[in-house]
Parts: C-alpha cells; sequence; structure tokens
C-alpha cells in the first residue's frame, strides 16, 4: 500500500508556492493510517525508546496511537503557555523571528530514551529545537520520526539525531 495516495496536496497554501500534505485524509483512511501506524512502529521500535513524544501539534495525532501501540508513554511538546505546571523552554528561531516550545519539566525522566515524532519534516527547525528540549530533560532523543519528509530543504541537516521519514516528496 502506498500511503502517499492518501494525503491530499494542496497547492498554495497556506500561501503561493508552497505544497501542504495534509494528513487529515490519511486520518480518515483506516487501512492506510494502520498501514502509516505499522511502518512507523518497525522504524521506531528499533531505537527501544522508554516514550516518544509528539511535536504540537499533528505530531500529537502520530505519536500518541503509536505510543499506545508500542507500549510505551507519550508526552507532548506544545508551544510556549500550552502546558500547565513547572515546565522547560527552548527559544529557536524561525524565517522571520522566533518561537518557543514547552514540556512538563517532570513528564521525562532523566537518561530516558525518547523518540520524537511528528508528521512533516520542513526546514528542520522546530524538530531541530525539540531535540534540544528533551536534552535539556536530561533525556537522550535517540531517534525522529515523520511520515513525510519535505525534500531539497535541509530539514534533516538541523538535527543532531539519527531520522526517519516513511515518504520522501518534494517541497
Amino acid at each position: 500500500m502506498n500511503i502517499l495516495d492518501s494525503v491530499r496536496v494542496v497547492p498554495d497554501f497556506p500561501k503561493p508556492g508552497i505544497q501542504f500534505y495534509d494528513i487529515a485524509t490519511l486520518l480518515s483512511d483506516p487501512p492506510a493510517w494502520r498501514e502509516t501506524i505499522s511502518q512507523l512502529r518497525e522504524k521506531a521500535e528499533f531505537y527501544k525508546p522508554d516514550m516518544l513524544m509528539g511535536i504540537e501539534s499533528r505530531g500529537f495525532l502520530v505519536a500518541a496511537p503509536l505510543a499506545m501501540e508500542m507500549g510505551v508513554g507519550f508526552g507532548m511538546i506544545r508551544k510556549k503557555g500550552k502546558l500547565p505546571g513547572k515546565v522547560l523552554s527552548y527559544e529557536y528561531d524561525l524565517e522571520y523571528g522566533s518561537d518557543v516550545i514547552e514540556l512538563q519539566a517532570d513528564l521525562v525522566a532523566p537518561g530516558s530514551n525518547i523518540v520524537l515524532v511528528d508528521d512533516l519534516l520542513a526546514t528542520g527547525g522546530t524538530m531541530g529545537a525539540a531535540v534540544n528540549l528533551v536534552e535539556q530533560a536530561e533525556a537522550k532523543v535517540v531517534a525522529s520520526l515523520c511520515i513525510i519528509e519535505l525534500e531539497g530543504l535541509g530539514g534533516r541537516d538541523k538535527i543532531s539525531c539519527p531520522f526517519e521519514a516513511l515518504l520522501q516528496c518534494p517541497a
């Protein structure tokens, strides 16, 4: 099964020249979604994670069922101000400005092995920042996984851990 057949490609969204890979259609196709989780599970299990961390927001949709299938914990990396309690924060640069991501300070056990999960890797800024954030929690990011990697944007070059994607697609 080619899971890309179940991903809707929306040209010129959110602005002209951008190809948006919409996983909503993948999520609504049970056989394709099961196949996606199965393929991601095979990749993730190789790294023997203690926990999967999903990156806001579509990464939650991927990481939560994957963690449940694997029998490991799930946690969320969110944008600033979205998590209760004490948080760890990491500020990173965007093309025009900066952003901040956070995780709950007591969520990740020091020394644990973490696999980061998102739906798509483009420039790698957010995934690279998530690696740094988890390392602040004194855990080890053993890998990062995505369904889709956009080619030609150099995203994987900004990630200091092994990276794998199910699909490579044109940006």
